[in-house]
């Protein structure tokens, strides 16, 4: 779906009759122009400095002002407010904390969990919605309980924390209805303590987050064994089942639609891909339909399980000398995650993708609600209805298309009612509805339940026969 234009068909009303007129979905000026603002000097500038604190390690020293994860976190922050002075009171930092103990795994102490988080409030009062963007402080040597060895951690995840840092630079500058949260969390590498924490307090809270962009590992663009070099292609992972509260009623449910691969996290990474190579050029995003990589796990796990959508976002090659290496040369071979390894136009690229998905969401309408598909009786058409969002200027709304085997959303139909009725087959096609903003930024996808209502009555002649 390479800067894919797609086809909007302009309903006028809810029949057959509409008139077909391509259109080419536009660029919002004000997130072209933050895109074009995202640095790769100033990415190179904070992965040299969260390198300079030798060793990030979640049980690192945290009272050293130079070394250890306790300077680190206090450099981020530091960083946070320095934006917050542009922000006109709107972006506001902290660190957030929580005191774990010894587990007999990896925290064999006592350990004060620290995340670092900065929040830019939205300016409609009434739009509660949150969109946040992550990456991981900490780092590790071989041993992931080694606290005194340089451990560099440029990429793993010096990356994703500078996307963070780059993010809140440019958009604290802008305002945008709802809220956008910037975290570098820790404790990922002891087993995503940090997001745990977050996500739990989010969902203890009540806090409406409708997306979680985890960045982790994505400023590399070469692989070791298969030597594959690539800097125009991202991964994002996403499940498609959802791990919150899936129950057999609910899982009979999706068995029933066939909507295995339409959860909420995958939802968003197709909008992801879209929005995101939409605004940024020679960048391909591709879906990988697992919750993670092989066996692995990352900072959006925690989210998913408290109910959120979420998806990682990962370089295509990872090359394993550059992760969770000591630093050495061993058999002709170079190993330890330090700068020179990393290509920091990819990393910009990466960047501008998180920044672009970010800000549609959060200057979009909140979602439509209420989207049923009805269901009367058998036919070859298609009926759908939905109520206005609850937040936002709604322009009016996607109803979008896709064949039961596109990854993708293939065809999307306008509209300014709240029903629309479409010469397509439910039984081919899946469908979902998305409010559409003034500016012409969407919502997420909401795909549609099931209505059910009576057949209509077969008309009948009666004849009285003399």
């Amino acid at each position: 779906m390479r800067k894919l234009i797609l086809l909007l068909i302009t309903l006028s009303s809810c029949t057959y009759a509409f008139a077909q007129s391509p259109v080419i979905i536009q660029k919002d000026a004000q997130i072209e122009k933050m895109v074009s603002e995202v640095s790769a000097d100033s990415l190179h500038a904070n992965i040299i400095k969260l390198v300079s604190f030798g060793t990030r390690n979640t049980l690192s020293a945290t009272t050293n002002p130079k070394r250890g994860i306790g300077a680190a976190r206090n450099w981020i922050l530091s960083r946070f407010n320095a934006f917050a002075k542009s922000s006109g009171g709107r972006l506001t930092a902290k660190l957030d904390t929580n005191n774990y103990h010894p587990d007999g795994k990896r925290i064999d102490v006592p350990v004060v969990l620290t995340n670092v988080v900065a929040t830019l409030k939205g300016t409609d009062p009434n739009d509660h919605r949150i969109f946040v963007i992550s990456g991981h402080m900490d780092n590790m040597r071989t041993n992931v309980m080694d606290r005194e060895g340089d451990a560099p951690g440029a990429n793993d995840d010096g990356s994703g924390s500078a996307a963070v840092l780059e993010c809140a630079r440019i958009m604290s500058k802008q305002t945008f209805p709802a809220t956008i949260i910037f975290v570098t969390v820790c404790g990922e590498e002891q087993g995503l303590l940090g997001s745990g924490f977050m996500a739990a307090n989010a969902k203890k809270n009540n806090w409406d987050i409708e997306a979680v962009l985890n960045n982790d590992i994505i400023g590399s663009n070469n692989s070791n064994e298969t030597n594959i070099i690539e800097n125009t292609k991202i991964r994002v992972f996403s499940e498609g089942l959802p791990t919150f509260e899936l129950d057999d009623k609910k899982a009979a449910a999706i068995r029933f639609m066939g909507l295995e691969n339409d959860g909420a996290s995958r939802q968003l990474a197709r909008y992801v891909k879209e929005t995101g190579e939409r605004y940024v050029d020679n960048l391909e995003v591709s879906m990988v339909y697992r919750p993670d990589r092989f066996g692995r796990g990352g900072d959006h796990g925690p989210y998913q399980q408290n109910g959120y959508a979420a998806v990682r976002l990962t370089e295509m090659n990872e090359n394993f000398y550059h992760q969770h290496q000591n630093v050495r040369t061993e058999n002709g071979i170079s190993y330890g995650d330090l700068p020179e390894y990393m290509d920091f136009e990819y990393l910009r690229k990466n960047t501008a993708l998180n920044l672009s998905n970010l800000a549609n969401l959060a200057k979009a309408p909140s979602m439509p609600q209420t989207v049923s598909l009805v269901m009367e009786g058998q036919g070859n058409s298609t009926s759908i209805n939905w109520k206005a969002p609850a937040t936002g200027r709604v322009k009016g709304y996607y109803v979008m298309m896709r064949e039961t085997t596109s990854p993708v959303w293939q065809k999307k139909f306008f509209t300014t009612a709240n029903e629309i009725k479409l010469p397509y087959s439910k039984d081919n096609y899946f469908f979902a509805v998305q409010s559409v903003s003034d500016g012409g930024n969407e919502s997420l996808p909401v795909v549609p339940s099931v209505l059910r209502r009576p057949r209509p009555a077969t008309a009948t002649t009666n004849q009285k026969s003399n």
